[in-house]
């Protein structure tokens, strides 16, 4: 009886006279989402008695089983709902005590007083369209000097009255811009950029630094790190073998984009539709890569269906936290437990992305995207390709006269070929050469990477006039061969004849079938990087007819005992060695080529011209063209320009894109299992309870044009969420990945929703956006906090003061290159590889592969630029919790652990970086000691050092000067660090003491710390 009446004291309304009024979804859905929604929410198959307390509609809406309402609007004492909560009675009590779940005194107080209140329901906060506030009445509030520079600090400071805080005073100059330098470059500034800004005395200084620092190109390697980790952008494909894969061309989209102020919603498009758009170029193309970034699979044991499951959940997971927020992967197996996603939701946005054409298991191959100098080269090319062509296809009198005496002459031609009996072959690299019983020569066993076959044989009449190479497709080789590489393809680099006396030079070559750029000519044009080819008649037999300008040997009857030697061979490399092939030989009249003619040209030829119909005519006149002497020059100069548009577009760098192809088949998979077909077949569709979607099957595009349509309630809101992290460490709304019932209430929900009306009404600009929130004064405030506001806040929920917080890893390594000197300034291209511990890749199979650091400029590139391994993240960026990107990462988490100081102390960046500083000191520090530390100090923390901060650096600097002087091996193992050489001309012992200094200034938490 003693505690039933000290749980109703608890339970007393709150005593002040004017409390806060309670709002649904800030004061109550939390605690039924915690409490009640696993039995009472969204999911249908786990819910109890038929009750929903997660909305107000009809069969929900605090009706239960018996419809009977769990609630009396203003009669707490009166309503089920109280009365279970406050049950002693176990089998009554709500949550059960079996469920784990619990309500404090303060919770039960607050639902209490709702339902006294009169127990108002509203939708879910994010589910609303945002409603555009009023600006508050800051009437009786008094702001403080210089804290009121835009329409934020209204609401900021309002709140802050509200809670009884007061803003915190503007920060000095030197902490603003570097705060402003790390936030908007992810670098420190430079000394020069501190003492510019100190000494402005403009009165729009602050917002002229904001504008130079978002036009600078840093800006957009800066948002393009954070855009990454939400997309899962990474060089290597994650499952099994965590293969290579070319996307660099999709983070320079990225940089570019923000560069260039692409505006958030044609950002957007781009890349969910970027190959739908009508208007679509290299540029939409490279965006829509986005829908390759998932993690896919080369295993050969692989399901392909059981990969395409995953692949369609990754994008719903991904597409859905990127722009909604929403965790609508949830649904995956069953409607979502705490927000109204259904499975049918789950798997009608993946339908969306069903037409996206790709390999389950495989290679996922890349196209080749050429860059604006290419393109131009290209067109440029295909112009003068598409006239000579031109030439070619046109026909003259001075042709048809030639063509004519061409025709006679190949009416009266006999010519036979005769197999050769072969005497000897041989392999150079040890393949093994067998003659069949019908004259072919089959390769087996080993295939290097290049080969010379040698095929003797005697002539059996004199006077041969060519030889006839036949390519024989065969059931033993990849594709049917005739090549013994895997598609099935070949590169003769060579085809010669010799005798004992003299090589023969030969006139000319044709062959039945040639791959593009690879012509039979190319096996006599003397180059080994040239060669014959056939890859589009993989798996056919196809023909090459050699001739020479004399007669190959014998010469009379008398010589036909010696013999007569052909040299195939393959340097093109690759393992593209021939499989199988038969010689023959002609003694007919010249030229011999009528032996190589298509089957369909000698068909033609052996009608009649005047019985000949239209097609008959063209495919003779056409093959003439082809040969015709006149036309030679053309075609040399014609085969000269398609060899440079091949070698342009070798040259071209691949990337991931998305093609479009007719959708594949969704249904619903119970419990997720890609085993199971009994579920119902869906189309494209938004989840239901949103803005729905007219098509009757929409494509990638319209959900793109849905998604940041106004009507959509999330989109602009969780971007204008990330910017606000971006400035403060942490989002108006905490979980950036979870705008849902399970997330967190906006601390500042009508700004939130202030900012995101605005954003959309100026057109998404995402420049603007950025610039709005960093020109506030709430920006502006110190980060310098008092133990009376850390008890009152300490999370810095209603932003009394600025946050303080380490910079990301690559900032971390790029500020440590940044103030050395040895940071490469290069704006987008291929990805990079820094030092990295020798073995650290030695349990990457499938193949096996040992990481190769890069020399030079690869080196010191931005922590942007660094090869993303998903299984072996570079460890100096693990261990400053960059993420894998093996999934969407919303929020980076925030360590500091012994391993980061270690770190900074002993990576090799880190030391060379060191020795860079330390070099420059000795130039540029002045003279003496004190100077010099100084001048460190400046350049690295953009401050002065404090005296006793000067004594210990000294002290530290005497004591090394005198350990490395004892010790020079130790100085000078020191100074080798890294593959930057050491000065010749400087005293080494007094370099290796300043470094030392700057290894520990590079490692102070200043240094990697954002106030």
């Amino acid at each position: 009886m003693v505690a039933a009446n000290m749980l109703t004291a608890a339970l007393t309304l709150a005593a002040e006279p004017n409390p806060k009024a309670l709002d649904f979804n800030r004061d109550i859905r939390p605690i039924l989402s915690e409490a009640c929604y696993q039995c009472h929410g969204p999911d249908r198959a786990k819910r109890k008695a038929n009750l929903r307390l997660d909305t107000s509609e009809k069969n929900g809406g605090l009706v239960g089983l018996t419809g009977v309402s769990v609630i009396t609007a203003g009669l707490p004492d009166d309503s089920l709902l109280i009365e279970r909560i406050l049950s002693e009675n176990p089998d009554d009590k709500m949550p059960p005590p079996d469920s784990g779940k619990s309500l404090s005194a303060s919770q039960i107080q607050t639902l209490r007083r709702w339902v006294a209140e009169g127990a108002e329901f509203k939708g879910h906060w994010a589910y609303l369209s945002p409603v555009s506030s009023k600006l508050p009445d800051l009437s009786k509030i008094d702001a403080p000097a210089g804290f009121l520079r835009s329409e934020i600090d209204r609401f900021v400071l309002a709140t802050l009255a509200e809670k009884g805080l007061k803003p915190s005073a503007e920060a000095d100059r030197v902490t603003l811009i570097r705060r402003l330098s790390f936030d908007l470059r992810g670098l420190p500034p430079s000394p020069a950029e501190v003492d510019a800004f100190v000494n402005d005395k403009a009165a729009d200084a602050w917002e002229s630094l904001v504008d130079k620092m978002i036009a600078s190109p840093q800006y957009g390697e800066k948002m393009a790190g954070l855009w990454l980790d939400l997309v899962r952008y990474a060089d290597t494909d994650g499952y099994h073998g965590d293969n290579h894969r070319d996307v660099t061309l999709y983070r320079d989209y990225v940089i570019d984009a923000f560069n260039h102020n692409l505006p958030f919603d044609t950002f957007t498009v781009e890349q969910i539709a970027g190959d739908l758009m009508e208007k679509r170029g290299e540029r939409q193309l490279i965006a829509s890569g986005y829908n390759k970034l998932l993690m896919t699979t080369r295993e050969g044991g692989a399901q392909a269906k059981e990969y395409m499951a995953k692949y369609a959940a990754d994008r719903v997971r991904n597409a859905s936290t990127v722009w909604l927020g929403a965790t609508l992967g949830c649904a995956e197996c069953h409607d979502h437990k705490f927000d109204p996603f259904t499975t049918k939701d789950f798997y009608r946005f993946a339908a969306f992305f069903a037409d996206i054409q790709e390999v389950a298991v495989g290679v996922q191959e890349p196209t080749r995207v050429p860059n604006p100098g290419q393109a131009a080269k290209a067109k440029a090319l295909e112009a003068e390709i598409t006239a000579l062509q031109a030439t070619l296809d046109t026909s003259t009198d001075a042709l048809a006269n030639s063509q004519a005496d061409w025709e006679k002459a190949e009416s009266s031609r006999n010519v036979s070929w005769k197999v050769v009996k072969t005497s000897k072959v041989l392999s150079d690299r040890g393949a093994t050469l067998s003659v069949l019983d019908d004259g072919s020569i089959k390769a087996s066993g080993t295939n290097p990477d290049r080969d010379t076959y040698t095929i003797r044989f005697k002539a059996t009449e004199p006077g041969l006039t060519a030889l006839r190479l036949e390519i024989l497709p065969d059931g033993a080789f990849p594709a049917l061969g005739p090549g013994r590489s895997d598609n099935g393809n070949f590169v003769l680099s060579e085809f010669r004849v010799t005798t004992e006396s003299a090589p023969v030079v030969f006139a000319n070559a044709s062959a039945t079938h040639s791959q593009a750029g690879y012509p039979a000519a190319h096996a006599i044009d003397g180059k080994k990087d040239t060669g014959w080819a056939i890859l589009n008649q993989a798996g056919r037999p196809n023909v090459a007819v050699f001739e020479g300008k004399e007669d190959f040997g014998p010469c009379c009857e008398h010589c036909l005992d010696d013999e007569l030697t052909v040299v195939l061979a393959f340097e093109y490399g690759g393992r593209h060695t021939l499989g199988r092939f038969r010689l023959s030989t002609t003694t007919g009249p010249r030229p011999v080529l009528a032996g190589g003619l298509p089957k369909g040209v000698a068909d033609a030829l052996n009608v009649p011209i005047e019985k000949r119909d239209t097609a008959s005519k063209k495919v003779v006149a056409d093959y003439y063209r082809s040969v015709a002497p006149a036309l030679d020059p053309t075609r040399t100069k014609l085969s000269a320009l398609k060899q440079s548009r091949i070698a342009l577009e070798a040259s071209m760098p691949v990337t991931l894109v998305t093609r479009a192809g007719p959708p594949r088949m969704t249904r619903v998979l119970a419990r997720g299992n890609w085993l199971d077909e009994s579920g119902a077949v869906v189309t494209p569709g938004v989840p239901a309870f949103l803005v729905k979607l007219d098509d009757t099957r929409p494509s990638r595009l319209e959900l793109a044009t849905w998604i940041i349509s106004k009507e959509n309630p999330l989109t602009a809101r969780v971007f204008v969420n990330r910017i606000w992290a971006l400035a403060f460490g942490q989002g108006i709304v905490a979980t950036p990945d979870d705008f849902g019932a399970q997330g967190s209430w906006p601390t500042h929900p009508e700004l939130l929703d202030w900012l995101a009306i605005d954003f959309i009404d100026h057109h998404w600009d995402m420049k603007r956006l950025v610039k709005q929130v960093v020109t506030s004064g709430t920006y502006r405030q110190s980060s310098i906090v008092s133990n009376a506001l850390r008890q009152k806040d300490p999370y810095n929920q209603w932003l009394a003061r600025q946050g303080r917080f380490r910079i990301e890893a690559e900032a971390v390594r790029d500020t440590a290159l940044s103030v050395s000197g040895l940071l490469i300034d290069q704006l987008g291209g291929p990805s990079a590889r820094p030092y990295q511990p020798a073995g650290y890749w030695s349990h990457l199979n499938f193949p096996r592969r040992e990481y190769q650091a890069d020399h030079g400029a690869g080196l010191y590139r931005r922590g942007l630029y660094t090869y993303w391994c998903r299984t072996f993240l570079h460890p100096s960026l693990l261990a400053f919790d960059a993420p894998t990107r093996e999934e969407c990462t919303a929020k980076r988490t925030r360590s500091n652990t012994p391993l980061q100081a270690l770190v900074l102390l002993n990576d090799p960046i880190y030391v060379e970086a060191a020795r860079a500083l330390a070099e420059r000191v000795m130039r540029e520090g002045g003279d003496s000691s004190e100077s010099k530390i100084e001048w460190i100090y400046r350049t690295v923390l953009s401050r002065k050092p404090r005296p006793p901060e000067s004594g210990v650096m000294a002290s530290l600097l005497d004591k090394h000067r005198s350990e490395y002087k004892a010790d020079p091996r130790a100085a000078n193992s020191l100074l080798q660090t890294g593959e930057r050489p050491a000065p010749t001309h400087v005293d080494t012992t007094e370099l290796a003491a300043w470094t030392s200094v700057a290894r520990v200034v590079l490692n102070l938490h200043e240094t990697i710390t954002r106030n």
